[in-house]
């Protein structure tokens, strides 16, 4: 008796529904944000080369040791321990705003997301006070034999290693620093500042979108989870710049 074996081919999508359940934009949000960590990811492995290449690195509590208001107070890492906590809290508001989209409620999507873009301001207004008093200090360093004072900039810095014995006006003496730190420090934390500027304006657009029912009328909140990302990406990346340039 013959036998006949009919063969089914397996159709894994057959089309309409995403094969990775999940909606477009969002996906290509991950592939975005997945690249963005390549990019900060080779600025500071590319920072760390430099940096334990050198015999000498400056000290981030004695670098970063001001407060605003606070004069000539020592309170290492404090001012960024600050920046840092309300970048979190940020991410938080912007959790909430996510959550009340699930949930269709414009009023709540509109005031976390209006509490998480005062929190980006805030921190951008930290950084540009930080990035002001490093570059308009006035720190005395030998060069040559002679005393200049100095400020952090792109090709001056003033955290080289102390001078025995030699003060100026109450003030210790240091040898230039390394100028890759400037360099390095002003690139990664200037890029790191456009991207929550960046993430700013969008969730400027969101809450307008969001007060206009642009969202209610289609039925969904996804914008809002997509800006979510973006931001919540942005607070993971400070993260990282934290311990790279304040804490080690």
């Amino acid at each position: 008796m013959d036998t006949t074996v009919t063969a089914h081919k397996t159709r894994w999508w057959s089309g309409g529904k995403s094969p990775f359940n999940m909606e477009y934009g969002k996906l290509m949000m991950w592939y975005f944000l997945m690249s963005d960590a390549f990019t900060f990811g080779a600025f500071l492995i590319s920072y760390g080369t430099i940096r334990f290449s050198q015999n000498f690195w400056p000290d981030p509590n004695v670098v970063f040791n001001a407060f605003p208001g606070a004069g000539h107070a020592n309170l290492p890492l404090a001012f960024v321990s600050v920046m840092t906590f309300i970048l979190i809290m940020s991410s938080v508001t912007m959790v909430l705003a996510v959550h009340e989209g699930h949930h269709g409620n414009r009023k709540g999507v509109v005031k976390w997301l209006a509490w998480t873009i005062v929190g980006g301001l805030a921190f951008l207004g930290c950084q540009a006070w930080e990035w002001h008093h490093l570059i308009t200090g006035q720190h005395p360093v030998l060069v040559d034999g002679k005393i200049e004072l100095w400020g952090q900039t792109m090709s001056h810095n003033p955290w080289g290693s102390l001078v025995p014995g030699l003060e100026h006006d109450g003030h210790q003496v240091r040898q230039p620093g390394p100028v890759a730190f400037g360099g390095y420090f002003f690139g990664i934390t200037g890029f790191h500042g456009f991207h929550v500027f960046s993430g700013v304006i969008i969730n400027i657009i969101m809450l307008i979108m969001a007060q206009r029912g642009v969202f209610d009328r289609r039925g969904h909140y996804l914008m809002i989870e997509k800006a979510g990302l973006y931001w919540h990406f942005v607070d993971l990346v400070w993260v990282f710049v934290f311990l790279c340039f304040y804490l080690i």
